[in-house]
């Protein structure tokens, strides 16, 4: 069938390609394109059967209505223009380009080094967008804090879950699977957040290694999921967060509206660079053929400018009306408020997004960093955003590695961190994320082991405040395998009684292990596909626990900064820290208190390689102290603890008392 293209019905109000009644309307965004070219395909075909030029342009807007056609039409586009790098130009009429606005693409995307070759035909390498109408899902659960948050790669979580039917490993339906659903309610998580979504391009360097991209951070169709873990698109993802909401459930994205796959200037030409490379990316001052690199990735989006920040509100937008999620996580947040200038809390994305009536009461979690210039922001992101804080990942390592003077550290840390934010709520604390070692390798490596990734064991951090035991690696030892569980232990359960939001890796709650690589983007395989048949359950019922800990004391949570009064911080005699206690570089252990109600929770941290005799404060007339939790025998059920008896806090462990009114 042959199509016609006008532009009689005028410029469209969307983006993207919209199905009306009688046929689609198109419109891209060129500030520089001499001509830009809808292309249709037959599936199945490699080349186009039709390029109609767009007959109407108003400003920097591009568009055209094609009578007839309808959803599920196949479609890219291409632009005309100069090829002049060294003035920012790319324009390259062989290329075959994704509409940035695309909501559904008919394949993944796969590199091929064609892609980057100037002149060459790239048609049969590309995928093909989808015609598609925008669904409207059902709105978020009500406004609230993340909490609990459970950060979830979903073909490593689901790849080899026994719960999971096989045509649904691998995908965003594992989360209909009432075997996860089950899962996750039993844990205790409180919000999922899912690795990035949209459809994504491996580096060029890692098909020649026999490696992929594994974490989905290289995306190039912002709007799009990556058919390998959508493949029904968008309603997929809506089926999935309409499950996790029936079980009271949140649902955070994780986006990269930083940079695009397209990588530097030896990149492939798949979008954004083929319809206007000056407009939408960052390029150095002094040389406009290279990029502006903050992210590390080998481009930078350019997000003071007005077409990128609609660009970034319409994504979010549409991944809110059409899935129902309930926010985002902010991949190198600093750079959606940079300009050339620098960082700016009063950046223009950032006021858009705080007026958006669609997206300004959602929430958003910015990962507070980026490697460029003055790139480290934590604390100053403005409302309404949350913010990932590593300080307290690292501080409490340090502590529980065995660090000298970590005490003051560690009491900052557990009451919120009020050195960095207005409020604990402010921050999401964590342990480890997605990058960098696992909770396990936290405790089974001093150095990071990427040899796997192929860059010659250069990648990843390599300061990671990490301890082996006495021995690199897996062993057979049971007295250090006994010590890395204690351990782990411990650091978790640190972490859930600290002060704000927090965020633990899926995987980490059982003990998973990368073999000591903390840079596992490159491995789609068994070293991010969780060992559901390994799990270690005692440590996953251990943090069950401490979820419910955590929702019997909201103050945990709380807005304010607590505790306070001079009884807050517990040394082992029973009384209030001192001066001089706080002063003191050996000092491994510590104790706190948080008032909730009629109950107080009592905690006792001891890093220390002995057992410490504690003091324990004297209740009130008529109140029970129980022991609910020890880290180090998470099976012992809780029991009720004479005062006037003392209380053993043994090595390298967390105690958790609660005392209450009498029955």
């Amino acid at each position: 069938m042959s199509f016609t293209v006008t532009a009689e019905r005028g410029c469209p109000q969307r983006f993207g390609a919209t199905p009306v009644p009688g046929g689609v309307e198109f419109a891209l965004f060129s500030s520089a394109a001499e001509t830009a070219w809808l292309c249709l395909f037959e599936p199945g075909e490699p080349l186009e059967s039709q390029r109609l030029a767009l007959p109407g342009r108003e400003g920097d807007v591009f568009y055209g209505f094609v009578p007839g056609l309808g959803e599920g039409a196949l479609y890219g586009l291409r632009a005309s223009g100069p090829f002049a790098p060294e003035r920012g130009a790319r324009f390259d009429e062989r290329k075959l380009l994704v509409d940035p606005y695309a909501l559904r693409l008919d394949r993944p995307f796969r590199h091929d080094a064609a892609l980057c070759n100037f002149g060459t035909q790239t048609a049969p390498l590309v995928p093909r967008a989808i015609v598609s109408a925008l669904p409207k899902a059902a709105p978020p659960l009500p406004a609230g804090a993340p909490g609990f948050t459970y950060e979830v790669l979903t073909r490593g979580f689901s790849m080899r879950h026994p719960g999971v039917r096989p045509d649904y490993r691998g995908t965003v339906l594992a989360f209909t699977e009432e075997a996860v659903l089950d899962d996750l309610a039993r844990l205790g998580v409180e919000t999922v957040e899912f690795m990035p979504l949209a459809a994504w391009i491996d580096e060029r360097h890692l098909p020649p290694l026999g490696l992929s991209n594994a974490w989905g951070y290289n995306p190039i169709a912002h709007m799009a999921p990556d058919p390998r873990l959508a493949p029904g698109g968008l309603p997929d993802i809506a089926r999935a967060v309409s499950a996790l909401h029936g079980r009271g459930i949140r649902v955070l994205l994780d986006v990269v509206l930083n940079h695009s796959g397209e990588s530097d200037e030896l990149g492939p030409t798949l979008s954004y660079r083929g319809l206007d490379n000056a407009a939408y990316y960052r390029l150095r001052q002094d040389d406009a053929a290279l990029y502006v690199n903050d992210t590390g990735t080998g481009n930078t989006f350019a997000a003071e400018r007005a077409p990128v920040v609609q660009l970034f509100l319409d994504t979010l937008r549409t991944w809110a009306e059409a899935t129902g999620i309930d926010g985002f996580r902010y991949d190198l947040a600093p750079v959606l408020g940079r300009d050339a200038k620098g960082f700016s809390p009063d950046a223009p994305f950032f006021r858009a997004l705080a007026k958006d009536p669609v997206l300004k009461n959602r929430i958003h979690v910015a990962e507070a960093w980026d490697i460029g210039p003055g790139g480290y922001r934590v604390g100053e992101f403005p409302p309404p955003f949350i913010e990932w804080q590593d300080r307290f990942r690292d501080d409490v390592r340090r502590f529980w590695r065995g660090d000298r003077s970590m005490v003051p550290a560690l009491a900052m840390r557990l009451a919120g961190s009020h050195d960095l934010f207005e409020a604990p709520s402010r921050g999401v604390n964590m342990i480890a994320a997605h990058d960098g070692f696992t909770l396990a390798d936290i405790t089974m490596y001093e150095r990071r082991h990427n040899e796997a990734n192929g860059e010659g064991n250069r990648d990843g951090h390599a300061d990671n405040h990490s301890w082996n035991n006495g021995h690199e690696g897996p062993t057979d030892d049971p007295a250090i395998i006994a010590r890395r569980g204690r351990d782990m232990r411990a650091l978790l359960a640190t972490l859930f009684l600290s002060r704000g939001n927090l965020l633990l890796v899926a995987g980490d709650e059982f003990g998973r292990t990368q073999h000591g690589n903390n840079n596992a983007y490159a491995q789609d395989n068994a070293t991010t596909w969780l060992d559901w048949a390994r799990a270690d359950m005692e440590i996953a019922a251990m943090v069950a626990r401490l979820a419910a800990l955590r929702r019997r004391f909201p103050a945990l949570g709380g807005e304010e900064f607590a505790p306070g009064g001079s009884a807050s911080w517990l040394s082992e005699h029973g009384r209030a820290m001192e001066n001089g206690e706080w002063d003191d570089p050996s000092r491994r252990f510590l104790g706190f208190f948080v008032e909730d109600g009629a109950e107080r929770l009592i905690a006792y941290f001891n890093a220390a390689q002995a057992d410490v005799p504690v003091l324990l404060p004297t209740p009130d007339g008529g109140r029970d102290l129980v022991l609910e939790l020890q880290s180090d025998r998470p099976d012992l059920p809780p029991r009720a603890l004479d005062p006037g008896a003392g209380l053993v806090v043994t090595a390298r462990s967390v105690f958790v008392l609660v005392e209450s009114a009498s029955a």
